[in-house]
């Protein structure tokens, strides 16, 4: 007889974008703790998925003050990447690259029987990853313990975006590797925008978030919660990008504004990335969405035709986030959860995969 329930412990858990995957392949995955240390990101977490959940703060605090949860099945993650990023010059000595440290003292103490880690796919390439390596042989940390690695590309999985993680599955040495998820659809059957965006106005609504409905964590108050469809905010745009977004055709971008409309780095570099200023193609699926989806001068988040970039309610969307997940603070923090969670499709595939050890 199977268990009824399988105790997941989410670390680094942001809004919930992976435990929003993981309840939606099967509800027999139970959140017993988890711990993210953004407040804002935390509160969100609690208003989504239940009250008293989270510990709003460190990890390394965390396993300084509380006693780790017992019978963990799963333990879930991504330790912050930004330290080895390909966004940006890398940074081995990163503070944040050393959480992984912590993510592999939760698993000793833990004992589960998997846990899972998802990352930037460059992090395959860095030196956490060789420490992890070291950490399974028969003298390491997790020497109980072996994993395997793949990137997957969240498209595959039925996400309306094109977005490449590197996951690790770990499973416990008296058990047998999990494996991975097969692909549900393949480049010809991806998913698009044109299909995510279907029924959804061009027109956004208020500039503003709601009024008057605050949430309170860890001695700060937030606004919201928010749901996600009352995410569709507009934004005053400059006279000037109000004119870019009028000369930029569909599937256009900055190469093809006239001069006068360039701004000067542009003109000066007529080479390069043609995700800035873009705007999203209708059959195609999304680019990655990051934290600063509302900037359209950060990549190709222009609406396929509207003349505006895309809004927190069609990135969340994108994300693959369901009607029923809330969100807490700022704009600007609402869009760090959203462009910093784990496409929930790929969550559920990754927990389907889990779900059949069970």
């Amino acid at each position: 007889m199977k268990a009824t329930t399988i105790r997941v412990l989410d670390l680094f858990a942001g809004a919930g974008g992976l435990t929003a995957g993981f309840r939606e392949s099967s509800t027999r995955f139970e959140t017993v703790r988890a711990v993210e240390m953004d407040l804002a990101a935390a509160a969100s977490y609690e208003a989504t998925f239940g009250t008293d959940l989270t510990y709003a703060g460190p990890i390394e605090k965390w396993l300084d003050e509380e006693s780790v949860p017992t019978a963990v099945d799963i333990v879930v993650g991504g330790p912050p990447c930004q330290g080895f990023s390909t966004l940006g010059k890398q940074n081995e000595e990163d503070s944040r690259n050393s959480l992984w440290v912590q993510y592999a003292t939760t698993i000793v103490r833990t004992q589960p029987k998997y846990f899972v880690v998802e990352n930037v796919a460059a992090f395959a390439k860095s030196r956490q990853f060789k420490d992890f390596q070291d950490a399974v042989k028969p003298d390491g940390a997790l020497a109980d313990y072996d994993f395997d690695f793949q990137v997957l590309n969240a498209a595959d999985f039925g996400a309306f975006q094109s977005r490449k993680r590197a996951v690790l599955i770990g499973h416990h040495r008296d058990l047998a590797a999990p494996g991975f998820p097969e692909a549900s659809h393949s480049v010809l059957s991806h998913r698009t925008v044109r299909e995510a965006f279907d029924g959804i106005d061009w027109q956004t609504g208020s500039n503003e978030l709601p009024p008057d409905r605050t949430t309170t964590l860890g001695g700060r108050t937030f606004a919201g919660s928010f749901t996600r469809d009352e995410l569709h905010l507009g934004r005053d745009y400059a006279s000037i990008s109000q004119k870019r977004f009028a000369a930029i055709p569909i599937g256009g971008n900055r190469f093809d504004l006239p001069e006068q409309l360039k701004a000067d780095c542009w003109k000066k570099h007529t080479s390069g990335s043609g995700d800035v200023m873009g705007r999203l193609h209708w059959d195609k699926p999304s680019v990655t969405i990051r934290t600063e989806f509302f900037k359209p001068e950060k990549g190709r988040y222009l609406h396929p035709e509207a003349m505006r970039a895309i809004t927190h309610y069609e990135a969340a969307i994108l994300q693959g986030f369901p009607p029923s997940h809330k969100f807490v603070g700022s704009k600007t923090a609402i869009a760090k959860q959203i462009g910093n969670a784990v496409p929930i499709p790929l969550g559920t595939a990754i927990a389907n995969r889990l779900l059949a050890q069970f």
